[in-house]
């Protein structure tokens, strides 16, 4: 009865080389070990298969019976199988595959994106899963660890997370090109307060930031809101001039070159902010999701849009 659980790689290594070398003793050799343990792990073999792995050929060298063949391919794709396993491990710790997930703040979908395609083209082998949400989204996922990586304006205090600066990230507040306050220098804050706003959902950045700044130069004056689900839908609304927004330049760069939307100039515009690529406190990157963070970094925030417009 065969006992295959109890085969191991000495068994089969013991077998390879005594029909590589044809004897014993070239095999210990091979296997640093003595001619009577090589014997014991063949006879072992033979045991535990309940068969005979070699034979004695016509001038006394070993060679294999068809058992003792059946037994050496296996022990060939063994090793092969090892060896794929060995690269793999490799190139898991050295950090060339692997699996990462990065997370962007919605704002930043004008340009993750390109981030991630430059990023697979310079590390093929590791693949990037790209997660754009809301900033709440964003924070949700690295408090139950579902993010390797996140891009986002403003790091959150929880979880404790590890902070590297990408570049700025100015907010402006735009109008249709035929606004009244588009050709103001500047738009007066008494103004300003008279608008209807569009902006995000509760707990975005920007709408963070709207308030504080609309409260700050109208010292709680009230103000009209909008909300609007998307950075697009914005856009198309300000555009059709339902309202003013203050929102990411990055978002608005194309809009805002070819003239189909305006930023008003105004004490304290743009408000300039920084976008962060974060990790959290706790967590030891992967080698994988080490590279692809000092990839990020050593972009020095080329990826972002151009600010001129």
């Amino acid at each position: 009865m065969q006992r295959i659980d109890a085969v191991t790689l000495r068994h089969l290594r013991a077998l390879r080389a005594v029909v590589d070398r044809g004897s014993l003793t070239g095999a210990a050799a091979d296997l640093g070990l003595t001619p009577p343990a090589v014997h014991g792990q063949l006879r072992a073999l033979e045991d535990m298969m309940a068969a005979p792995m070699v034979v004695r050929g016509a001038h006394g060298a070993f060679r294999p019976t068809e058992e003792g063949r059946a037994v050496l391919a296996a022990e060939a794709q063994i090793a092969m199988a090892l060896d794929s396993c060995v690269r793999r491990v490799t190139a898991l710790q050295s950090g060339h595959v692997g699996n990462v997930s990065l997370g962007v703040v919605s704002t930043g979908e004008y340009f993750a994106p390109r981030l991630v395609a430059d990023l697979r083209g310079a590390l093929p082998e590791v693949e990037i899963t790209l997660r754009i949400g809301s900033r709440d989204a964003l924070i949700q996922w690295f408090q139950s660890r579902a993010l390797d990586l996140a891009i986002l304006g403003r790091p959150p205090r929880a979880p404790a997370v590890v902070t590297a600066l990408l570049g700025p990230h100015p907010h402006v507040i735009i109008a249709a090109p035929r606004h009244p306050l588009a050709a103001a220098d500047p738009a007066l804050p008494a103004d300003l307060l008279t608008e209807t706003f569009l902006a995000r959902e509760q707990g975005s950045g920007t709408r963070i930031l709207l308030t504080r700044y609309l409260d700050r130069i109208g010292d709680g004056t009230p103000w009209r809101m909008v909300e609007m689900g998307s950075n697009e839908t914005i856009k198309q609304a300000v555009m059709a001039g339902l309202g003013i927004a203050l929102i990411s330049q990055h978002t608005v760069t194309e809009e805002l070159r070819s003239g189909r939307l305006v930023a008003i100039r105004a004490v304290g515009l743009p408000i300039k902010r920084n976008w962060f690529l974060i990790r959290r406190e706790d967590m030891t990157l992967s080698p994988a999701s080490q590279r692809v963070h000092d990839h990020i970094l050593a972009r020095q925030g080329d990826f972002l849009p151009r600010l001129s417009v």
